[in-house]
């Protein structure tokens, strides 16, 4: 089944909320950028990926109204792991303008670095083991609910 808006949002929180807070848990004890305590990294990490949480609800909206103009109603797999490019730029814009309430600045290597991080690890388990782990996810269109 076509993964509909309900669960291509209810799908990008829970990743998010569960393989995305595992991922940077990982990585920002060996992020690049970065000074201070590590109490303070991880809180800065943390409100990055909540505000690309919020954001990416948004960018679902308008992948939603886009793909109303594809036949088929959904992405090839691979534009998945594109659209980094986009959602990231927007994010980074944001970050740098200090739009994101609570992170100040933030060095783009270290940006990049837990962006792609995140990011590759998110799109392998949404196009692998979330089939094994959700049996019904893709036949209830994406829903987890």
């Amino acid at each position: 089944m076509i993964p509909t808006l309900a669960g291509r949002l209810q799908t990008r929180v829970l990743v998010l909320a569960t393989v995305g807070v595992l991922l940077t848990a990982a990585i920002v004890p060996v992020l690049p950028g970065t000074a201070g305590p590590l109490s303070g990294t991880y809180r800065t990490a943390y409100l990055i990926l909540l505000a690309v949480a919020v954001a990416g609800l948004g960018w679902e909206l308008l992948y939603h109204l886009l793909m109303q103009f594809r036949w088929d109603k959904d992405w090839p797999t691979l534009f998945g792991l594109v659209t980094v490019v986009p959602e990231g730029l927007l994010m980074w814009f944001l970050l740098d303008a200090g739009l994101v309430p609570g992170v100040h600045g933030v060095a783009l290597s270290t940006y990049a670095t837990m962006l792609g991080f995140v990011w590759i690890g998110q799109w392998l388990f949404v196009n692998g083991p979330i089939r094994v782990v959700l049996v019904q996810w893709r036949l209830r269109g994406g829903r987890v609910l």
